[in-house]
């Protein structure tokens, strides 16, 4: 089965989502690439799993360790020195192969190599898959500051193959989830042309998706990605509307940095925001009851819990300041409003210092 979305931003690209087999993928990237120069940049993971069947050549090939902590300066100067060695011109093309890192960092060396070359996009986990991988976001981080450095580079082209996650692990598959939750918490505010109803999808269809349930993850992704480039089309550069998709972030990213990468995975850290933003939102009257419990049990039914661990709140607001929405000395957070829509509100590091206390 393959699905075929369009993005019909300044630059147009197709993205297909599809249980097709590797060699059909293999064939699909040469039919993209014709003609060109490549430069695979590959997660050691996938690379270790993969290889053999994704059959690049190894004079292609730059691959790139795991982990948040690898997106940074040092490796993306290295990429850069990888093209200019293999002979990389203004016409030839970087592929990323692996999840959100290895997306982020390809992405950004290739907007920035030579002034801007093709860049495709082929996320390996379910969290690239329905987030990073569409949209044109690249990015390295600092130590102390996630996606700091960055440009907004839309890809040549997005191949998602849910093969891939055959081998994703739980841990990295929930994280993926803690994602997918997000859109049905978004959903009425994205500017989608008719309703998805994906709340009520990953209701009914938990079980199904735990088993990844092949039909059931296209379509999932499907309605994921539908609602991004929804957000996308309107608002490519996040000037207004693409902040929605931050729902969970301000929080999350803050834990993530605070625990130097090691104790949470992004989409954890994401659903620990939606939490936090959303209590906080039922005790301020900004949703009832009834939509508060049904999103408590939304989260639950994937087995996520509340944060019980407690970080040092000073800590958490001075890393959110820091945080690239943070703006004329206020913290900005994406707060539900009604059933499936939310809204940005900012708070002085004052004010969001007591959203701990409560």
């Amino acid at each position: 089965m393959k699905q075929t979305l369009k993005v019909n931003c300044e630059k147009e690209y197709l993205i297909e989502i599809s249980d097709n087999s590797f060699e059909k993928l293999n064939q699909e990237i040469n039919e993209a690439t014709k003609g060109q120069k490549r430069l695979f940049v590959i997660s050691k993971k996938v690379y270790k799993l993969y290889y053999t069947r994704l059959n690049f050549s190894e004079d292609e090939v730059f691959v790139l360790n795991d982990g948040e902590k690898e997106k940074n300066y040092k490796n993306y100067l290295k990429i850069i020195e990888r093209a200019q060695q293999i002979g990389l011109s203004r016409k030839d093309v970087m592929i990323a192969i692996g999840g959100g890192v290895v997306g982020d960092i390809t992405g950004f060396a290739a907007s920035t190599y030579m002034r801007g070359i093709d860049f495709i996009q082929v996320p390996t986990t379910l969290l690239s898959a329905v987030d990073s991988s569409v949209g044109g976001k690249t990015a390295i981080d600092l130590a102390d500051a996630k996606n700091i450095i960055g440009t907004f580079y839309q890809p040549k082209v997005v191949f998602i193959n849910i093969n891939f996650l055959a081998t994703l692990d739980k841990k990295q598959f929930l994280s993926g989830l803690g994602e997918v939750l997000k859109y049905a918490f978004i959903e009425e505010s994205c500017g989608h042309t008719h309703p998805l109803y994906l709340f009520e999808f990953l209701t009914l269809g938990c079980e199904k998706i735990m088993q990844k349930e092949p039909l059931t993850m296209i379509r999932m992704i499907e309605y994921c990605l539908s609602l991004k480039i929804a957000v996308v089309n309107q608002d490519e550069k996040e000037g207004g509307l693409r902040k929605v998709l931050n729902f969970g972030h301000t929080l999350g990213h803050a834990l993530e940095t605070i625990t130097k990468y090691n104790k949470f995975t992004h989409g954890e850290a994401v659903v620990y925001g939606m939490y936090f933003i959303i209590k906080w939102a039922y005790n301020h009257e900004y949703v009832g009851y009834t939509y508060y419990r049904l999103s408590m049990e939304l989260l639950e039914k994937y087995g996520f819990k509340p944060l019980k661990k407690k970080f040092p709140k000073e800590k958490l607001i001075e890393l959110m300041m820091k945080d690239k929405k943070a703006s004329e000395g206020k913290i900005t957070f994406i707060i539900p409003c009604d059933k499936k829509k939310v809204k940005e509100i900012k708070l002085t590091p004052v004010e969001a210092g007591y959203m701990f206390d409560e």
